[in-house]
Order: C-alpha cells, then structure tokens, then sequence
C-alpha cells in the first residue's frame, strides 16, 4: 500500500516504522533531517525524488512532497478484539455498511482522538481500509484496532454474549444521546451513509439512540454522527470512572 499525506506519513514513521518498505521524499521538501534520522534507525530506505516522479509514483495524489510503501493494513481477529476491548476498557464500533472510504477515513481519525475505541468491519458491502482511509485518517489507524467480519449481526450478538450492550445510532426514534444513561461495556453501531442501521441489524440492539436536531429535515453525516455519539460515549466512561 502506499501512504501519502505529511501528517498520516510522520505518525507511520513515529509509531509503527516496522510496517515501512521505503520512504519517497520530493527533493526540495522540508523538515527532513527528522525523517532521515528515524528511517537510518529503522532500515528504512529513503529515496529523493524531482516532483514529476512523486506525482507518477502518488498516481496524481497529492502526496505533499513524501511518501511511503508500507505493508498492507493488519486487521486483527474479531476475538481478539474483543477481548482488548474488555481488558482495556474500549468501545467496539459496529459500522454497518459504510462505503465511502473518505467517511471511514474520518471516523478512524475521530476514535483516534477521543481514545479507546476500536472498529468492525462486515466484509460485504462496506469499503475496507484503503489508501484513501489510511490519507483521511491522518494516522488515527494506528492508533484504532480494526476487525473484519463476514456477519455483523452475528459478530454484535457474540460481542453481547461476552458483556457488551449494543446501542445503535439512529436518525429519528432513539432516546437523546444526551440525556441517555449508558451501560458499559458498550458497543455502538452506526449505519449506513444513505440508509442507515440495517433492519435485520436493528433487531439485535439493546437501545437505539438519536442525536436532537434543530431542524427536522436535516442530519449529520455518518462521520460528523460517530463523533458525536463516540464524544458522548467517551464523557460519561470518564464520568462513570469517577464515581
């Protein structure tokens, strides 16, 4: 795979150099004595290179002047995933049929942030981790453990039979995110761009959960909702932690 974008590129090089091949720097690009530094500590080949052969070796990305080849994304285990998400206190992401790898590529660079959070994935009818995912995130997959699964009705009803309780996101119906009282641990499905938590998927929730809008006809996206309901998720861990 190739990972471009200054910011996705430095956070590969600081927190996962194993997963690198080889370093592409744009000949003239700044701050590289950093990269040079940590890449002969690694191993890691560095290769400078005239614009014209990053833009052919980016195919026309904008790379911002670096670029690496790295090892294809690691999925772990759903298993596995679920016993760090009980051993480490995080909340398993169900994304029920996200396609749009930019929307994946932000709800990755989200849980990030916020902390303790992981993702699964279905295999059918959903984007992986791509190029695109890895460049949006801008180095929030290494910091998010993703797992992928051919039935995700089945992998939410197995994470609820080791303890989970599955909340799902939706639109209209839900109770207030803000004024819901969750259990913990928890796990969060999210569905869909254009139709949201699928009805066989729906079945296998404890609670559903909506986000209050102003105006009635309008709706975050699926990205801009999952930081939303994971910012609430994350606050009332902490709440319940010190109590």
């Amino acid at each position: 795979m190739k990972l471009y974008g200054k910011n996705a590129v430095i956070e590969r090089l600081r927190s996962n150099p194993k997963s690198i091949k080889k370093i592409y720097l744009q000949e003239g690009f700044q701050g590289t004595l950093n990269i040079h530094k940590r890449a002969r500590q690694w191993g890691i080949p560095v290769f400078p290179v005239p614009q014209s052969k990053m833009m052919k070796i980016g195919r026309d990305k904008n790379a911002q002047g670096i670029l690496m080849e790295v090892e294809d994304f690691a999925y772990v285990p759903f298993e596995d995933l679920l016993d760090t998400a009980l051993d480490k206190n995080r909340c398993p992401v169900f994304l029920d049929g996200v396609q749009d790898p930019q929307n994946l590529g932000a709800i990755m660079r989200s849980l990030a942030c916020l902390g303790k959070f992981s993702i699964v994935l279905p295999t059918h009818d959903s984007t992986g981790v791509t190029e695109t995912v890895l460049r949006v995130a801008s180095g929030g997959d290494n910091y998010v453990p993703v797992a992928r699964v051919n039935n995700l009705g089945n992998a939410i009803e197995r994470a609820r039979q080791r303890g989970f309780q599955a909340v799902g996101a939706v639109v209209k119906g839900g109770e207030n995110i803000s004024e819901a009282r969750l259990s913990f641990p928890l796990a969060l499905v999210i569905g869909s761009e254009q139709k949201g938590i699928r009805e066989v998927t729906l079945k296998r929730l404890d609670t559903q959960l909506s986000i209050p809008m102003a105006c009635d006809t309008l709706s975050f996206n699926v990205a801009h909702a999952a930081a939303v309901f994971c910012y609430e998720i994350t606050k009332q861990k902490k709440e319940r932690q010190k109590k």
